[in-house]
């Protein structure tokens, strides 16, 4: 009776466990409400609109001044134009001194290498011109005015006519010859005028450049007291000065000492040619006073 009993209430209850597996399922719950899902997103998706993609900022300005610094000039703070904006005035003294004394040297080498050519021309007419002429007169009178010949040729004439009196009493060769002795005299002065400026510029550029150089390690030194520690830059500027100062001392006297020289030579090669005229001349005044 009891198997019996048990086996119908099985039966009987078996549909309503079924049932009720069936309805608590998620899976099929699930994926019905998923898949209406997706077609729903992918609409939206394509109904949204495409995202703009914004310009980028160009990268040229932000490169330019890095280009423009690499090619723009840099000035040079330690540079002469620095050194007469930046010196006190005893600096820009100095300066001034050394530029006044390289223009003179330059002054006196110019001006005399072109009053040694215009005597060598000179020199080179008075034999086509003097020598050939039939008296000392008219030889003299043949020359260049402010010519050195003419002025001795003049002095030799005149000492003809001025030996009377107290000068007659001496010889009259020897006047003659302390005539154009003191006319070659006077030209050989006139030829050396401004060679001293040379020797002095020559001797003294090199030691007013290096008072300059002086005075600016006494800058750097007074820099690094004050600063308290010798860093680069509060040296460099007055070390650059007084650098420069020692350069353009050299660059003053160099051209001062070989002008000197060369010039020094040429005067002696002028001056040969002067005396060898002093001395024939006086030979012609002493025959043309003996032939009369």
């Amino acid at each position: 009776m009891t198997k019996t009993f048990l086996a119908r209430l099985t039966a009987v209850a078996a549909p309503f466990v079924l049932a009720f597996g069936l309805g608590s399922a998620p899976q099929p719950a699930g994926a019905q409400t998923q898949t209406p899902a997706a077609p729903q997103a992918a609409a939206s998706a394509a109904a949204a609109p495409a995202p703009v993609a914004l310009p980028e900022k160009p990268a040229a300005p932000a490169a330019a001044p890095a280009a423009s610094a690499a090619t723009a000039k840099v000035d040079n703070p330690y540079g002469i134009g620095a050194l007469w904006s930046q010196s006190d005035a005893v600096a820009k003294a100095v300066l001034a001194i050394l530029a006044i004394m390289s223009m003179g040297s330059w002054y006196v080498i110019v001006t005399k290498l072109l009053e040694q050519m215009r005597m060598g021309r000179q020199a080179r007419a008075v034999d086509s011109e003097f020598w050939n002429a039939g008296t000392v007169q008219a030889g003299t009178a043949r020359l260049a005015e402010g010519s050195p010949f003419r002025f001795i040729a003049d002095a030799g004439m005149q000492a003809t006519q001025k030996h009377d009196g107290l000068r007659g009493k001496v010889d009259f060769a020897d006047f003659v010859d302390l005539c154009i002795h003191r006319a070659t005299e006077r030209v050989q002065r006139r030829l050396g005028n401004g060679m001293s400026l040379l020797a002095t510029v020559g001797s003294t550029a090199p030691f007013v450049g290096l008072f300059g150089t002086v005075w600016g390690i006494y800058h750097a030194l007074t820099a690094i007291g004050v600063a308290g520690q010798a860093s680069i830059d509060k040296v460099a500027g007055p070390v650059g000065e007084a650098l420069i100062m020692t350069a353009i001392g050299l660059a003053v006297a160099v051209p001062a000492v070989l002008g000197y020289n060369w010039l020094l030579r040429r005067n002696i090669t002028v001056m040969d040619d002067v005396r060898e005229f002093s001395g024939e001349l006086h030979s012609v005044i002493l025959a043309g006073s003996a032939s009369a």
